[in-house]
């Protein structure tokens, strides 16, 4: 468990106080997660060493989570109104991403992405996020989108979990009861109290 100013606080506590529709829709995101629609085992496993690195939290629960947020956002389709023309659909800039860096990773470190040490991983995103890895030969590919894209989708699925959101002291959705003490400094009483 990661270190927490909130170690006494569990925000499913509190669930009598949300709606029905909210209650069932985070209460659903403490569920096991099991098998893909659109993600390989491979790209998964990929994509767990990933997400992993991104969040700086390598929970088997949470980051399932986060697989199963992405592999759900692949399926659904929906559309990509901010997506530039010059950046392939999220499917097509996760896939050939995803096997450019494990092709990059082969011929660099004589592995694929997954069976390199947490630090290999974190030097190669690192560089993926400066658009600084030579993916392929191809200068084309535009390397800070399909960063960017991993990284939002890791950012909002991991801040949605309740396990996280117990451990930064977020006290769930507001309606119907809602926040009252808005001001600086203030807590409703049914809000996390930090460990001082």
């Amino acid at each position: 468990m990661k270190k927490s100013r909130y170690p006494d606080y569990d925000v499913m506590s509190e669930q009598e106080a949300w709606d029905r529709h909210s209650r069932s829709i985070v209460s659903s995101r403490l569920e096991s997660v099991h098998g893909y629609k659109s993600l390989t085992l491979m790209e998964a496993e990929m994509l767990r060493a990933i997400c992993s690195s991104l969040a700086g939290d390598n929970r088997t629960d949470i980051i399932q989570f986060v697989l199963g947020h992405i592999d759900r956002s692949l399926d659904a389709q929906t559309g990509e109104s901010e997506r530039k023309p010059s950046v392939p659909k999220a499917g097509d800039l996760l896939r050939s991403g995803m096997k450019r860096l494990n092709q990059w990773s082969v011929s660099e470190y004589k592995h694929p992405f997954i069976d390199l040490t947490e630090t290999e991983q974190l030097t190669i995103i690192t560089a993926l996020s400066e658009g600084k890895l030579p993916l392929s030969g191809d200068l084309d590919f535009p390397q800070k989108a399909f960063f960017n894209r991993l990284l939002s989708w890791t950012v909002e699925s991991y801040y949605s979990h309740p396990t996280v959101w117990s451990e930064i002291g977020y006290g769930g959705p507001a309606y119907p009861r809602g926040y009252v003490r808005a001001n600086i400094g203030q807590l409703d009483p049914w809000e996390a109290k930090p460990d001082t």
